[in-house]
């Protein structure tokens, strides 16, 4: 008998175990660039209203974000920069569009060095013999180049500045090439511009032919879409309005 009493108390573990294990969930939440660190800060704030609930972020371009979604990588919740990345994926069904909604708005900026600034003072200045490279998302995948693209069309400036782009996989790496003083000038969020002040300053903030609005939406095929509902609900409480204001978001 005696023999038995190890194997019952693992029995007994297990069945302790498995109700735990019910109740813990991850969670993942593909956000476009510009919201790095404010979902940082978000996430944690959402884990401690859930207990057993775990949030996991992943940051990348919007274009590239829902190309992972399609090619069937494990999302719970994608928010993009524009709209038109995610009208994407609802005509590929990959949301459930019933979840969707806007949370923040945004701006564009054209940013220069604070160290060796060219003196850009106008998009027509971008070219000026001083302005060599200019870093720009790209267009395709990266919603701050289609932006960026709609205001230089608009200027009938897009294909003379052409040469001297740089494009970029991100919004991020668009302020790590202004920052570094290896570009003369590019294209972010206001957001963006704000979280290095030290390094890159406004030059100008063109308005853009469609508004910098983020949706957000639960994705098709999560299998925690309870959860994933209620993260995109708290996105939009007014308690994270609060956090993402104070990162330079505005209101949608």
């Amino acid at each position: 008998m005696h023999n038995f009493r190890p194997l019952r108390r693992l029995a007994l573990a297990a069945a302790l175990v498995v109700p735990l294990a019910a109740t813990a969930q991850q969670i993942t939440v593909s956000a476009a660039a510009s919201l790095t660190d404010a979902f940082k800060e978000l996430a944690p704030k959402f884990e401690a209203a859930r207990p057993g609930v775990t949030v996991r972020l992943n940051f990348a371009a919007s274009g590239a974000l829902l190309q992972q979604i399609a090619q069937g990588a494990p999302v719970d919740v994608f928010a993009s920069a524009d709209q038109a990345t995610m009208d994407r994926a609802a005509t590929q069904n990959l949301i459930d569009s019933t979840s969707r909604r806007n949370f923040v708005t945004n701006s564009l900026v054209l940013i220069e060095p604070v160290q060796g600034a060219a003196g850009v003072k106008s998009l027509a200045d971008l070219q000026g013999a001083a302005v060599k490279r200019i870093a720009v998302g790209k267009p395709a995948t990266v919603p701050v180049g289609n932006y960026t693209k709609q205001v230089l069309e608009g200027a009938s400036l897009w294909a003379p500045l052409e040469p001297k782009f740089v494009q970029a996989d991100s919004v991020r790496q668009v302020l790590d090439y202004v920052s570094r003083g290896e570009v003369e000038a590019g294209f972010v969020y206001r957001t963006d511009a704000a979280l290095m002040a030290d390094k890159v300053k406004v030059v100008l903030s063109p308005p853009t032919a469609t508004p910098v609005s983020y949706p957000i939406a639960v994705v098709a095929d999560s299998r925690h879409k309870a959860t994933a509902r209620d993260f995109a609900a708290f996105i939009a409480s007014d308690a994270a309005q609060q956090v993402l204001a104070r990162y330079g978001f505005g209101k949608p």
